[in-house]
């Protein structure tokens, strides 16, 4: 029997697609090592996402496409990840202990961006990543009610404040420092000005995804952070419903404009769930955000529904992710996080962290 050589185990596993990065892992670049010995096959894979719920179903995957070479007796996957920095806006530096910052936006408002933005952050937290929430809706701040959090943030210097520590997330709003009445009357430069010291005074901690919870529209606010925060990569959410769809569709458009890559488009609220009988329907039109994502270019991430179960969990400061981890709503949101980061781990890295600096004396 002919030995078992490299160029065997790459062929098999150009064969294997991984369904997240949407390329086989030899293409993807993901496998590291291949050790052949007696029959016996070691794969070591090292993904650029979190991947913690999916990896028993893709070592599994590998292990089967391995084993199906001719005299392999014994197959071993070690399946791992490791994110890394993303590039970002041309003219805009990434900022210490922060990998890659991920925007979530919508052209319009009651989509359930916030919704989505809390349980994308604790999904790709319970996939294995480090992860913050930034709330950049100054004037409707949500995610302290829907976090739990009710206490204010501390100051150790006197000039930077600590992230909040809620649900495995570091998180930070506007909503933390102010009473939850009080009304923002701010003009738009206050605003934008709050914004960029919340992101910029905040002693975030060797993070791997910020994800920004934007407010809709295409304002001061989402101008300032496509144009002077280093954003890696953006997700637009959207419901079914043409009016919601027309206003995302502007959104999309205005990252693209600045040079941030769309990740990819969330339909929320993709159809209703009946709490009693458990019956589907689509009362907002039905493929609306895919038919957005495949006009646009850009990947359909997964659709949501509309069930009373994430009003309330939200509402109570347990989001879905973590009081219903193993849910049907909860797998969408980690799969749609493994989408999300696996989509990110595409794009060109940043390196500018592994350069040394050069200093010149003279001596």
């Amino acid at each position: 029997m002919a030995e078992i050589t490299r160029a065997d185990v790459e062929a098999a596993l150009k064969q294997v697609t991984d369904p997240y990065a949407e390329q086989d892992f030899v293409t993807g670049k993901t496998v590291k090592q291949i050790a052949v010995e007696d029959g016996r096959v070691t794969v070591d894979v090292v993904l650029g996402y979190p991947a913690r719920g999916a990896a028993p179903t893709l070592t599994a995957t590998i292990k089967e496409k391995l084993l199906s070479i001719p005299g392999v007796k014994e197959a071993r996957v070690n399946l791992s990840w490791k994110i890394e920095s993303h590039s970002v806006q041309k003219g805009v530096k990434p900022l210490p202990g922060i990998k890659n910052i991920i925007a979530v936006a919508s052209g319009k408002g009651g989509v359930g961006k916030s919704t989505v933005s809390v349980n994308l952050a604790l999904a790709l937290a319970i996939e294995g990543a480090s992860v913050g929430i930034l709330d950049a809706d100054i004037y409707g701040p949500s995610q302290p009610r829907m976090l739990g959090v009710k206490r204010k943030p501390e100051s150790k210097d006197g000039r930077s404040i600590e992230p909040i520590e809620a649900h495995g997330l570091q998180a930070m709003s506007i909503g933390f420092l102010i009473d939850e009445e009080t009304p923002m009357i701010w003009r738009g430069p206050m605003v934008t000005q709050a914004l960029e010291q919340l992101l910029k005074d905040t002693n975030w901690k060797e993070l791997d995804y910020l994800v920004i919870d934007l407010p809709p529209g295409t304002g001061d606010t989402q101008l300032t952070l496509a144009q002077k925060v280093p954003v890696s990569g953006a997700v637009i959410v959207t419901t079914p419903q043409e009016i919601a769809l027309l206003d995302a569709r502007k959104g999309l458009k205005m990252f693209e404009k600045v040079d941030v890559p769309v990740l990819g488009v969330v339909e929320n609220m993709s159809t209703h769930v009946c709490s009693h009988c458990g019956h589907e329907e689509h009362i907002f039109g039905e493929g609306g955000g895919r038919r957005m994502a495949r006009e646009n270019d850009v990947p359909f991430l997964g659709a949501l529904p509309l069930d009373s179960r994430i009003r309330e969990e939200t509402d109570s400061g347990k989001p879905t992710v973590v009081a219903e981890p193993e849910s049907r709503i909860a797998l969408i949101y980690r799969d749609v996080a493994r989408r999300v980061a696996a989509r990110l781990s595409l794009q060109k890295k940043d390196f500018s962290a592994k350069f040394p600096n050069i200093v010149i004396q003279n001596t």
